[in-house]
């Protein structure tokens, strides 16, 4: 139970911290890990990332702070860190939907509680994984920056799928294989993250790609993967595997990683889609499938 202690010790300590300048490397010592392995898990548990948790969070108090006591917005707008009225005011109509002023006099407020980790009974599941250690790896695609709360980045991401599907048959055509192809989460950062769709070229195709898509090779980018460690999992088969990836990424991270010896490192996360599954020949698409590919490195 170490690691819900620790993740429980920072969350404890952002909210001590609300109405001063937060150190994420100081959050993450107090969850016994490295700052990049800590904002990463939480938001995968979560479902939003830490500076996301503390915006929402002092918006909160803030918004309760106007309610209850009357105090004068400059003065709330300081305390929880924001340098005019005018960024507090933007930032918190955002939020609840009404200008500062407005709760002074009975407006609708919005209410973001602080998250308490409950220690519950765990376990009886299955996960097949196995542990590799990758070579580098060169894929090709093109990316978009997500953001938002886990609800509002899934929705991103069909939404990213269905306005490229010129750009996927494309690059599917020009690799030769139409049952494979890459997600690459990387960049990973307090707005967002990158994600790409790719494949992988052969090296003939990636040095030629120019000359041989001409224009439209503008559209994609080469993204270089270094040698890691991952933790391979992998969905069970069926028609719409990626359904199953964000509830697969959080069991091995809240079940399979605390005992593990490892923490997730700061390298890019990888979903290779087998969209296709071969039997007697014929294909199946009620046997697709996803490999999870998540980067590890040995905890401290």
């Amino acid at each position: 139970m170490n690691w819900i202690i620790g993740m429980q010790k920072a969350i404890d300590y952002i909210e001590e911290h609300l109405t001063e300048e937060i150190d994420y490397d100081e959050v993450a010592r107090e969850s016994f890990s490295s700052s990049f392995h800590f904002q990463r898990v939480f938001s995968i548990l979560v479902g939003f990332t830490v500076g996301e948790y503390i915006r929402n969070r002092r918006l909160s108090l803030a918004g309760a702070e106007l309610a209850a006591e009357g105090s004068r917005v400059i003065d709330v707008a300081l305390k929880y860190g924001y340098e005019s009225p005018d960024s507090f005011a933007k930032a918190f109509q955002k939020f609840h939907g009404i200008l500062p002023s407005a709760a002074r006099t009975g407006g609708t407020l919005r209410s973001f509680s602080r998250l308490s980790l409950k220690i519950s009974l765990e376990g009886g599941t299955s996960m097949n994984y196995r542990i590799e250690d990758k070579p580098a790896m060169t894929l090709t695609g093109y990316r978009r920056r997500f953001s938002g709360d886990a609800a509002d980045r899934q929705e991103q991401v069909s939404d990213f799928y269905i306005t490229t599907r010129a750009n996927q048959y494309l690059l599917q055509g020009y690799s030769g294989d139409i049952a494979t192809s890459y997600n690459v989460l990387t960049d990973f950062a307090d707005d967002g993250y990158d994600f790409y769709i790719a494949v992988r070229l052969d090296p003939w195709c990636l040095e030629h790609i120019e000359e041989e898509l001409g224009e439209d090779a503008k559209r994609f980018e080469t993204i270089v993967i270094p040698p890691q460690r991952y933790l391979v999992c992998e969905t069970e088969r069926s028609n719409h595997p990626t359904q199953e990836v964000p509830e697969l990424r959080k069991q091995a991270v809240s079940q399979w990683l605390p005992s593990s010896g490892y923490e997730l490192s700061d390298a890019p996360e990888i979903a290779v889609h087998h969209w296709f599954y071969e039997h007697e020949n014929e294909k199946v698409n009620n046997s697709r499938y996803i490999e999870l590919w998540l980067p590890l490195k040995k905890a401290d």
